[in-house]
Order: C-alpha cells, then sequence, then structure tokens
C-alpha cells in the first residue's frame, strides 16, 4: 500500500501528536500515513534538509508562529515553508495557523504559494482527513476562514505587506530606532516613514504610535 509520509510542525507538542494520532489512525482509500513532528526550527529544517537524502516529505504543515512573540526571534513557519518550497519542490505545504486575517495569509500566498491552509479553530477529524485526502491528489485545500480571507483580498486593492515591511516590523518590535532602521534594510529613512505610514493605513490604524503598529503587527501574525 502506499505511504504518505507527513512532517507536523507546531512548537505545540499536543498539537503535532493530535495530527500524528487521528491521521495514523485513519482509514484512506488506497495509501495509509505515517507522520513525523518537529517542534523547533532547527528540528524542522534538519528533517526536510534530510529528507532529500532518502524520501521527500508529501506534505508538510506549518504553523506560522514558531516562538513566542516576545522572544524576538525572526523565523516563522513562512521561512520554513520557503525553505522547503527550495529543498523539496515536490511537497506540499500545508499552514496550520490560528491567524485568518487576509492580509496574512495572502502574504504567504506571495511567499511560499502553500497547497493548502486550515485556520486552527476549524481543525477537526473530518477537516484533517479531508486535507490529506485533497492535498495528496488535487490540491488546494483551505477551511473556510481561509478561503474567506483569500476572497477578501481578492475583492480590495490594498498591496500586500512585503519583505521590507517585515523587515521594518520585525526591528522595530526589538526597540531600533526608525532612524537606525534606515542603513539596516539599504533604504533611505523617508523611505521608512512612508512604509510605517502604509502599514497603519493597510492596518486600519489612524492615529496610532510605532507601538500600536506593533501591536496590530503581532495580532495579524506578522511578527
Amino acid at each position: 500500500m502506499k505511504l504518505i509520509r507527513i512532517l507536523a510542525v507546531d512548537d505545540h507538542e499536543m498539537t503535532t501528536l493530535g495530527y500524528k494520532y487521528i491521521l495514523e489512525d485513519a482509514d484512506f482509500d488506497g495509501f495509509e500515513v505515517k507522520v513525523e513532528t518537529a517542534r523547533s526550527y532547527e528540528t524542522a529544517e534538519e528533517k526536510i534538509k534530510s529528507s532529500i537524502r532518502t524520501i521527500p516529505f508529501d506534505i508538510i504543515l506549518l504553523d506560522i508562529q514558531l516562538f513566542p512573540a516576545h522572544s524576538g526571534e525572526n523565523r516563522s513557519g513562512e521561512d520554513l515553508g520557503v525553505l522547503a518550497r527550495e529543498v523539496t519542490p515536490d511537497s506540499k505545504i500545508v499552514f496550520m495557523s490560528s491567524f485568518s486575517d487576509s492580509y496574512r495569509i495572502n502574504s504567504l500566498f506571495k511567499s511560499v504559494d502553500p497547497d493548502g491552509y486550515m485556520v486552527k479553530s476549524e481543525i477537526d477529524e473530518q477537516s484533517l482527513i479531508a486535507m490529506v485526502n485533497t492535498v495528496s491528489t488535487r490540491p488546494p485545500y483551505y477551511t473556510a476562514g481561509a478561503l474567506s480571507a483569500i476572497r477578501k483580498k481578492m475583492a480590495n486593492d490594498f498591496d500586500l505587506v512585503d519583505e521590507q515591511d517585515k523587515k521594518i516590523l520585525h526591528y522595530l518590535s526589538i526597540g531600533t530606532r526608525t532612524k537606525d532602521i534606515a542603513p539596516l534594510i539599504s533604504a533611505a529613512n523617508t523611505t521608512v516613514e512612508s512604509r510605517k505610514r502604509q502599514l497603519k493605513k493597510l492596518f486600519e490604524i489612524d492615529n496610532g504610535n510605532d507601538i500600536t503598529l506593533i501591536e496590530e503587527a503581532r495580532k495579524r501574525g506578522f511578527l
């Protein structure tokens, strides 16, 4: 019988074990599932890179936020998704996250182009099994909240948050002054200020300061 190999990455062990027990115990038509887990960026990176020497994972499940927001760590599940696209391009990538903000989800589609997105509050045994069936044959697979966010983005004209915006948000979040950010991202001070204004507009912050911007960026999963 065909074996579908899955890597589940989440910093909460109970989450990955839940995926593992449900999927390995499920009855699939024509294949069975084996789930490996990883709780950190480093462990997941090693498993993904090592898989190219054996058998690459068929499906990689990624949480976006792999570290507590206060940790100052700038790596994320999105970075792992970019890595996986480069190292094992045939692997299907599905994000499993609590974030349902349309800008965050569509930013992931721009950088990773995943084969599915599941909002954690909508995940249950049936949806997990349906996701594996769909992604392994005819992707993509989206839960209702993810699909709603995608449609919402298609209906407006806002630009996505790009890599330079993410760097600005990161440096602001660790206390870097605006004037000191410009040389760190090879940009002019006026560019940093302009992008901050655009981010506030994008996040619908009318009169907020940098602290408000950082808090809103965290809520939307950019930090």
